[in-house]
């Protein structure tokens, strides 16, 4: 009985996380203000396992997505975000007052590598679908939850990535995106292989919906790749 009582009481004084992002109908995020360590937990002393950086690969501002929030034992405010890089997939804390002003959308991208369609939903709802080309079996485009880091406006139009190129927070193992392995949303010189399975971890569109999609796909907003 002591035991537990203690748990209770410990329980009672850890704050609760209020949640910022669902990362369907809700996405925050921000960039950076200060290359901050980022924390396995939300307490100065937690483990580092990253830095807040300024830039993307490509020099757009960075940007995090900010999935909660609560105070630390000293009442200070940190906020737990999506990590870009390698390994897809990890998260981390920070102080809230290393991140600026939060920006929230309500668009979510979720790319069907079964189906090959990409499908824009607003508040949830899907709004807009198109086909696309995805991985091959040697060069996958991975799964899971990742986010819009940018937007780069191609010149001339008429390369092999058509006239723009999304970059996203997940990592392929090869990518023809071109900061590295980021797995990129782009136009294609080649849209007879769409739908498919051509590339070499990035979303290809043709190059009439990815036009389209740079006025349905605001910068933060969540995308979901399926298997």
């Amino acid at each position: 009985m002591p035991a537990i009582a203690a748990a209770l009481a410990l329980a009672a004084l850890t704050p609760s996380a209020t949640t910022l992002s669902d990362e369907w109908a809700t996405t925050a995020w921000a960039h950076p203000v200060a290359a901050a360590p980022v924390r396995t937990a939300p307490e100065g002393s937690a483990r580092t396992i990253a830095r807040l950086h300024a830039r993307t690969e490509m020099g757009s501002p960075e940007v995090y997505v900010m999935l909660s929030q609560q105070p630390d034992s000293r009442g200070r405010m940190w906020v737990r975000i999506r990590l870009p890089g390698r390994p897809n997939g990890r998260t981390g804390w920070v102080r809230r007052a290393t991140l600026d002003d939060t920006q929230v959308t309500h668009t979510t991208l979720v790319v069907d590598k079964h189906a090959l369609t990409a499908t824009v939903l607003e508040d949830g709802r899907a709004t807009w679908r198109v086909p696309v080309g995805v991985g091959t079996a040697r060069s996958p485009t991975p799964a899971g939850r990742f986010y819009v880091r940018e937007l780069i406006k191609l010149k001339p139009a008429t390369t092999a990535y058509g006239p723009y190129i999304y970059g996203t927070s997940g990592y392929a193992k090869l990518s023809e995106y071109p900061g590295g392995g980021i797995i990129g949303i782009h136009g294609t010189s080649q849209p007879g292989l769409i739908p498919g399975r051509p590339s070499h971890g990035c979303v290809r569109m043709r190059n009439a919906d990815v036009r389209e999609l740079t006025k349905r796909l605001p910068i933060g907003a969540a995308v979901r790749i399926r298997n």
